[in-house]
Order: C-alpha cells, then structure tokens, then sequence
C-alpha cells in the first residue's frame, strides 16, 4: 500500500513492488528486480528494501531488532521494528534505485 506499487511474485517466494531493470557493475549479468519486496520464510522474514549503501546507512540505527544479510535485512517480527522507520528506508531505496536505473 504504502509503494503504490501492486504486489507481484518473484519467484516462489518472494514478493515485490515496483521492479527495475539491473546491470551489474562488475559482471555481465543484468535481469529485473523489485524495487522493495520480502519474503516470509521458516526463520526470519526477510526485507528486500536497502539499497546497502554507505550513506544509507544511517536509516538503520532507529529500525529496531534486525539482522543484516548481504542484500537484504532479516527480522523475526514486524513487532521488532519500527514501520516509520522502514517506510522511510523504503522510500528511500526506491527514489536512489529510480535515479540509479531508469
């Protein structure tokens, strides 16, 4: 709701809002991915909502209970974190992956 993006499966598991296309900076590979999504699996819910940038970082400091993966952010609940802080961090991460890639 909050994307304005309609919800859409990546995957078997995966589900995401908005997409854009990818080239890798470092390999050939290129493909479409969502702009922000999760995944609700056995022992965490996993976020795919950080650009993992640097000067983002500072987003995380108020989220609340997480564990940060290579490319995504894991929580057990969404009790553990404050939603206006990943409301922000996703829209964050969709106004840089705009610019980035369209």
């Amino acid at each position: 709701e909050f994307t304005g993006f309609e919800p859409k499966m990546w995957g078997p598991s995966i589900i995401g809002f908005g997409k854009y296309h990818y080239k890798s900076d470092r390999s050939k590979q290129e493909g479409d991915w969502p702009l922000v999504g999760f995944s609700p699996r056995k022992a965490a819910i996993s976020l795919y909502v950080f650009t993992g940038r640097k000067e983002h970082e500072y987003l995380l400091k108020d989220l609340g209970k997480f564990k940060m993966g290579k490319a995504c952010i894991y929580i057990k609940r969404l009790s553990d974190i404050n939603l206006e802080v990943l409301k922000e961090i996703m829209r964050v991460s969709i106004n840089y992956l705009k610019v980035k890639y369209e």
